[in-house]
């Protein structure tokens, strides 16, 4: 008789180049790609500061540095500042949709022009429609799509994952030639919405680094925990603003 493994295998991968703070050598914590995960698995890997890819499962294990860390938004105690307030007049002509997961021609052409814009040549601009298809539109857990338009114009599209406590963000793109609307920040707002309207308590925006610009913005919404992997332990997050 073969046995079912209750739990999954951990890998360590091999030390590459930090994507995010220069001359830093970075590493990942993997579960085993063979390993079926479900959604209570799921759950127990974001309490812990594991992200998704598709199917695969992360959680960075640098040899030198443990400034990359899971964040969540504390959604029922959120902070709806005055700027916020003045993204959502703005755009109060977006509608918000809902979606399974699913590959349209639509999304993966306003992805590639997202990328272009902001991730030329740092690996993420990538034409590859099975990679999009292995990043985005993979999953084994309860995901769905969530779209941002403006009649029938597409602005945003955001992955998103169900899990007991919250939402979790597993990856947004968007109109870049919009940039007054800020629909990144605007996504947001409505994932919080989003996790409000269905009672729960969190929403797992993924890594944040404090060295890191691009990443600087999910400060901004309050108020935020941090998970610690030395203390394993969610930590009420403080910064200046």
């Amino acid at each position: 008789m073969t046995k079912v493994r209750s739990e999954p295998d951990l890998y360590q991968s091999t030390n590459h180049r930090c994507p995010y703070i220069p001359r830093e050598t970075a590493a990942n914590l993997l579960i085993d790609p063979k390993f079926q995960v479900t959604n209570h698995l799921y759950d127990t890997l974001i309490h812990n500061g594991f992200r998704r890819n598709g199917t695969l499962y992360y959680r960075p294990h640098c040899p030198s540095c443990s400034r990359c860390r899971s964040v969540r938004i504390r959604v029922k105690d959120f902070e709806l500042r005055r700027s916020f307030r003045r993204i959502i007049n703005r755009n109060d002509n977006i509608s918000l949709l809902l979606a399974p997961l699913q590959f349209k021609e639509e999304h993966f052409s306003l992805y590639r022009a997202y990328q272009s814009a902001r991730h030329r040549g740092d690996g993420m601009d990538d034409s590859d429609p099975v990679k999009y298809q292995q990043f985005m539109t993979s999953s084994e857990i309860d995901s769905f799509m969530m779209e941002l338009r403006d009649g029938d114009r597409l602005l945003a599209v955001s992955v998103l994952d169900r899990v007991v406590d919250g939402l979790s963000a597993v990856y947004t793109f968007f109109e870049p030639a919009e940039d007054h609307r800020s629909l990144g920040t605007l996504a947001i707002l409505r994932q919080i919405d989003l996790a409000l309207s269905a009672g729960h308590d969190y929403l797992y925006l993924g890594y944040w680094i404090s060295d890191c610009s691009k990443m600087s913005y999910k400060e901004r919404f309050s108020p935020l925990e941090e998970f610690d992997p030395n203390a394993q332990l969610w930590l009420l997050h403080t910064s200046v603003r």
